[in-house]
């Protein structure tokens, strides 16, 4: 009687402990979207006025064209541009190979939709959503803007720019409804994990990004 009795508690807390492990980043990402919950929009129009958006890359095609994802991006903030709620748009993505250019490929698409190459600054070092948001704050000297990218990814790139040192409020373009289903559920599998990351690296590691360089400010 007493074996059975131990064995069935090794695995009841084996179960426990499973999902707990499988809770874990369920919870992280609920307390991140509350956190961010009153620095997020969907609509351009109610987006209060900031001084800058930051565009982050999202992937580019084998011919050097944005994937729709990006291009909706983009468009996200060239639609803050043309009802003034931005002066100036910060494109920041992955350029780490010659062949390789998202924010080459996010300025064009700005420029075709009518924004100044003044208004834009290329950072060609945001290989990621913290180390775009630490180059914003440290390399470009950014303390206030307006994030832009899709809604599933916009909570953390929220929090993460407002943990690092930006004022930041975000902007969400459409996803689901919008995008495959199956491609939707792969991204945010893989935000969940994503989220756990962000988390220790605002507040337990804080890395430095792959690469810093000279001050940068945007004037």
């Amino acid at each position: 009687m007493l074996p059975k009795l131990l064995l069935l508690n090794q695995r009841l807390i084996l179960w426990l402990l499973v999902l707990t492990i499988l809770l874990i980043p369920l919870v992280l990402n609920f307390y991140v979207r509350v956190a961010t919950s009153k620095y997020r929009y969907k609509n351009p129009e109610k987006v209060p006025a900031q001084p800058i958006a930051i565009v982050f890359g999202a992937g580019v095609w084998a011919d050097g064209t944005p994937t729709p994802m990006l291009a909706d991006r983009v468009q996200g903030a060239v639609n803050l541009y043309k009802i003034g709620s931005i002066k100036k748009i910060l494109m920041t993505g992955d350029n780490s190979t010659p062949d390789y250019n998202e924010v080459k490929a996010m300025e064009e698409y700005a420029i075709n939709q009518g924004v100044s190459v003044e208004d834009i600054t290329l950072d060609y070092a945001g290989f990621s959503t913290y180390e775009s948001c630490y180059r914003a704050k440290e390399i470009f000297g950014i303390t206030q803007a307006v994030l832009v990218t899709q809604n599933y990814h916009l909570p953390r790139a929220v929090y993460t720019c407002r943990q690092l040192g930006v004022d930041a409020l975000g902007l969400g373009t459409p996803d689901w409804g919008k995008f495959r289903n199956d491609s939707m559920k792969r991204y945010s599998i893989r935000e969940l994990l994503a989220v756990l990351k962000a988390l220790l690296e605002v507040h337990i590691t804080r890395p430095k990004p792959t690469f810093l360089g000279p001050f940068e400010g945007i004037s």
